[in-house]
């Protein structure tokens, strides 16, 4: 696929008209679909606000960004089966909402009116791709092609082939992403692919230790960003995610993987998403919100900048480890960054006895795709796989639960007193 290659993108929400603007300022001409005028008329408002602001910046002159523009069409009444506007497209991808019949219409129609050579993707995050390609009568040029958001920024694509994608398909997205300058790794087709399924643990636990009163939310999050090197809380990232989007997708991956208890949804989430909590895009989840997105602190007065999903990207100025000066409350939050840890390592690990992915593949996804300090097996060789494995049977003892139960191949490591990375 070249530059020549007109991309077509179904779904002009954030991740689609992201993918849009990426993909024209790579060259391509874009053709941006949806079945309503409203979100066409958002994205393109979008665009034209994110070219200024890469010219602002120094990083686009004048002539590329209006140029760039000029290279996306934007088409309304795509979904609802007039899609000829595509038929010139090389690549199409899909992204509108998270539903399984939604996506197979879709894919079933694109059929119909793309060259049999075009390649169908689909930007789902959570969802079977091989049930996405069975709407089609040639599901071996479907492919997973999932972005993280906002897509210009964030540099992880998973490319997710299905079982009966053609492996020249697979390879060709690939090629095309990483032309498009993002680091680009390949999954199977399981619940949450790589990173989504990984990082379960990185809520589930700590919505876990405030339920049971381990510790609050602001001291949970400045845990594991003081003393574990992420870079947000996992209750601020859940309300800069959205905490609606992000118990669809626990409880998308929860019921996937036949209601395996490490993946279980949690009830607190569950209320705060029935009580319209959703986060910073509400005003209030686990904390409250200015109406420009600024955090409000215990002393009513709102933090500094607006949190963004970029921040993922290229991480928040750095303020210096803020440790607690109590013995106990130190020993506390040590223990917050342990449990969660030893949970994402057994994750990660899993996920290779699994061939979810190759270790590569699954440090490359946590680290550039949600920015981890580290990529997990490389931590857990840090740590120690023994470590990792007494913490983990600690917790299962403690819980008489499944959920803590380490992974086969942990085990052998820790036995042997090998690498996770070797």
């Amino acid at each position: 696929m070249t530059t020549a290659t007109v991309i077509g993108v179904v779904g002009a929400g954030s991740m689609g008209a992201g993918i849009a603007q990426l993909a024209a300022l790579r060259g391509h001409h874009v053709v941006l679909a949806d079945a309503f005028a409203a979100p066409l008329a958002r994205a393109r408002t979008a665009h034209e606000k994110g070219m200024q602001r890469e010219v602002d910046k120094g990083r686009l002159d004048q002539d590329a960004a209006d140029e760039a523009l000029r290279r996306i069409s934007y088409v309304e009444g795509a979904a609802s089966g007039a899609l000829g506007a595509l038929a010139g497209c090389g690549v199409v991808v899909e992204a509108v909402i998270e539903d399984l019949a939604a996506k197979r219409e879709i894919f079933g129609s694109l059929e119909g009116v793309v060259d049999a050579g075009a390649i169908l993707a689909t930007n789902t995050s959570s969802l079977s791709v091989a049930a996405l390609a069975s709407a089609c009568k040639r599901p071996e040029r479907v492919v997973g092609v999932h972005f993280f958001n906002p897509a210009p920024v964030m540099p992880l694509v998973e490319i997710v082939p299905a079982i009966g994608t053609d492996p020249a398909v697979t390879e060709a997205a690939r090629a095309l992403v990483t032309r498009w300058g993002k680091t680009a790794v390949t999954a199977t087709d399981t619940p949450g692919f790589i990173v989504n399924r990984v990082a379960r643990p990185f809520y589930g636990e700590s919505l876990r230790m405030l339920e049971e009163g381990v510790a609050d939310c602001a001291t949970i999050d400045r845990a594991l960003r003081d003393l574990g090197g992420f870079r947000m809380g996992p209750f601020e990232l859940m309300d800069l995610i959205g905490n609606d989007v992000n118990f669809a997708v626990t409880v998308s991956v929860f019921e996937s993987m036949f209601h395996d208890p490490r993946y279980r949804p949690s009830i607190t989430q569950q209320r705060m998403v029935e009580a319209g909590l959703f986060g910073r895009k509400s005003g209030r989840g686990y904390y409250s919100y200015t109406a420009d997105g600024r955090q409000i602190g215990p002393d009513g007065r709102p933090s500094g900048a607006s949190p963004s999903a970029s921040m993922l990207a290229v991480g928040r100025p750095s303020g210096g480890v803020q440790m607690p000066e109590d013995p106990a409350a130190l020993a506390r939050d040590h223990a917050i960054v342990n449990r969660v840890v030893a949970m994402l390592v057994n994750e990660a690990v899993d996920a290779v006895r699994l061939r979810i992915a190759s270790p590569i593949d699954i440090e490359l996804a946590m680290t550039r795709g949600v920015n981890y300090p580290k990529g997990l097996l490389a931590w857990g060789d840090e740590i120690g796989p023994a470590k990792v494995l007494g913490t983990l049977e600690a917790l299962q003892t403690e819980y008489g639960e499944d959920r803590y139960r380490p992974s086969p191949l942990l085990r052998r490591v820790a036995r042997t007193g090998k690498r996770l990375l070797e």
